[in-house]
């Protein structure tokens, strides 16, 4: 077995075609269908169903593509990890971020450390946090911009800081003239909800403790898949949502006047980048992370109990 045997099941198992797989790896098709062959002998498997168009990986080859494609991108990472060392930091770093925080994070570090790294290839992409944790098992990515902590030891997390959560109301709410609120002053049939996915529900639903027993039949229900369409909801209909930190940085004066904080204890989301516990690129990541914090605005406190907590200032 070799790399060059695991880059030519990878580029099968991308393509779902022996022929175009082959080109991909600029190798003739029987050269490439002949290596396949050789390791499935070697391993003593199948590892593709050949007589499914397009060609599909058995259950084991599942399996050991996902394997395969571990090895060749740490063996392929060993020449930036010296070259890391050397206090060079080059290649390729692949983000996912979630999609509540994406809009309003990365335009405050993703210039600077462009600028500051140029020979750092950044590739991003929003993506919810289970797909985050599956790509990072994978290898498909490199690190997660997320909330944390997740239930997943394969995963290490690297702690960024503590983002507070914030009331947003329409002006015929009965909380609107409240100066603080709490949890369980909300009615949870005007809240309005990100869709079934986002880890900023879950976290809602836990903080209003909802229950399927409070929610009454409505004429109307909507699920949204972004924070400003929720936003909207509240300015132009009624209800209530609730909103992280950063989403609150630039509002105008007149949305500002909807925000209520809670009462204290406050609550807060954990933001943390995450890496798979055997990446090798620490000092990537480790440079991102300094990027994020430098970047943020207000900067990030530290909290009596020793937490990292956003300070934004909002009036």
């Amino acid at each position: 077995m070799n790399l060059q045997q695991l880059r030519y099941i990878i580029a099968v198992d991308d393509h779902r075609h022996f022929g175009r797989a082959a080109e991909a790896c600029h190798v003739t098709q029987p050269t490439l269908s002949m290596m396949v062959q050789k390791l499935e002998e070697e391993l003593g498997v199948k590892l593709f169903d050949r007589n499914r168009q397009p060609v599909v990986p058995t259950g084991i080859g599942v399996k050991v593509i996902r394997q395969a494609r571990a090895a060749v991108r740490h063996a392929e990472e060993i020449p930036e990890v010296i070259e890391a060392e050397r206090g060079t930091l080059r290649g390729q770093l692949r983000l996912g971020v979630i999609p509540t925080l994406a809009p309003y994070l990365l335009p405050h570090f993703v210039p600077s450390f462009v600028r500051d790294h140029p020979e750092v290839k950044l590739a991003v992409s929003e993506m919810v946090t289970g797909r985050i944790e599956e790509e990072l098992r994978e290898g498909s990515i490199d690190a997660g911009l997320l909330v944390t902590p997740l239930d997943n030891a394969a995963l290490e997390e690297i702690p960024l800081f503590y983002e507070k959560f914030y009331a947003y109301l329409a002006h015929s709410h009965p909380l609107f003239d409240k100066e603080y609120i709490l949890a369980e002053d909300i009615d949870v049939n005007q809240l309005w909800l990100l869709e079934e996915g986002h880890c900023f529900r879950s976290q809602i639903l836990e903080l209003c403790e909802l229950k399927r027993s409070q929610v009454q039949e409505a004429s109307f229900t909507y699920e949204a898949g972004s924070i400003e369409t929720l936003r909207k909801f509240v300015e132009r209909n009624n209800g209530i949502t609730i909103l992280p930190e950063l989403a609150t940085v630039d509002m105008r004066e007149e949305h500002r006047a909807r925000l209520r904080s809670f009462h204290k204890p406050e609550p807060v989301r954990e933001v943390s980048l995450a890496i798979h516990r055997t990446y090798l690129k620490r000092r990537l990541v480790d440079a991102l992370r300094e990027a994020i914090l430098e970047c943020l605005p207000g900067g990030p406190t530290l909290a009596p109990e020793g937490r990292r907590v956003l300070e934004v200032n909002l009036p």
